[in-house]
């Protein structure tokens, strides 16, 4: 509806809004779902539905999509919450805005900016991820962060709360 809303008032009557939809019998709560994180490393662990799993996921980590803001007040989260996990979904290239500084991605510009406050043992990076290990993520996630500017909604907030996320 914004986006229709955004269109000359002379094409407005033109438009319909069709929401496509989520397929709900399969993006939904799954209380048995676990997921290992960091297989094979000193840091593996298994996290399961009812722990503290703070995911946030975009197609790629910028500030358009809000990582910034995120990478900024994780500190502070996971310093309030001793034993919740940050999982973090994303690539490394621009999908919206402006390229980040020059030798750098904004997924390593942001997190250097707050690195020496987080406890890195409990922030996992998993880039992009397959659909199936996509929706495993959000049947586990205690709550997912979802920040934009004005835009569109994105699957990925429809999703979670399909899949019975607090968002």
């Amino acid at each position: 509806r914004w986006q229709a809303s955004t269109m000359p008032p002379l094409y407005r009557d033109r438009i319909r809004v069709i929401f496509d939809g989520i397929d709900t019998q399969r993006v939904r709560p799954d209380a048995g779902v676990s997921l290992v994180l960091a297989q094979g490393t000193p840091r593996q662990r298994t996290v399961r539905p009812g722990d503290e799993v703070i995911t946030f996921v975009n197609r790629n980590l910028e500030p358009y999509r809000g990582y910034h803001r995120f990478m900024r007040a994780l500190p502070g989260i996971l310093a309030r919450r001793p034993n919740a996990v940050a999982i973090i979904v994303g690539g490394a290239d621009v999908s919206y805005g402006r390229p980040p500084p020059e030798g750098t991605t904004w997924q390593q510009h942001f997190l250097d900016e707050v690195k020496d406050a987080l406890d890195l043992a409990r922030v996992f990076f998993v880039g992009k991820v397959p659909y199936a290990s996509y929706l495993r993520l959000l049947q586990l996630s205690a709550c997912h962060v979802y920040l934009t500017y004005p835009f569109v909604l994105s699957w990925s907030c429809i999703e979670a709360l399909s899949a019975g996320c607090v968002v």
